[in-house]
């Protein structure tokens, strides 16, 4: 999508956390369908699995359009990456989410930066 504004990198457009498990795997099964896309269908082969941004624990997730009709369908990035570093990840967000006590809500917005 040529106009992607993907959420998350600033205050005024957060990412929320979103404990559904059945948006959790709308999302995931969203992101999947677009690394199938782009990658084939044996995307993950090697050991891989389909990462995606925003999470699939958040309510901006790639399902967001089935939820909400103003939200712009493919605003999100998808790419195939090892599983254990996938799994790592996701660890890592899990722990973010409990030492920050970050709540299920729109009312608890947080931010994603990348420092190299």
């Amino acid at each position: 999508m040529s106009a992607k504004k993907v959420p998350g990198q600033t205050v005024e457009d957060p990412l929320h956390r979103t404990v559904s498990s059945d948006r959790n795997d709308k999302n995931r099964s969203e992101a999947v369908k677009q690394c199938k896309r782009y990658w084939g269908p044996n995307y993950a082969s090697g050991g891989k699995e389909c990462d995606e941004y925003p999470f699939a624990s958040t309510y901006e997730g790639a399902a967001q359009p089935q939820y909400d009709p103003d939200a712009k369908k493919f605003n999100f990035s998808v790419k195939p990456i090892p599983r254990d570093d996938n799994q790592a990840g996701g660890l890592i967000l899990k722990s973010f989410y409990a030492k920050n006590r970050i709540i299920d809500g729109l009312e608890d917005g947080f931010t994603v930066s990348i420092v190299a």
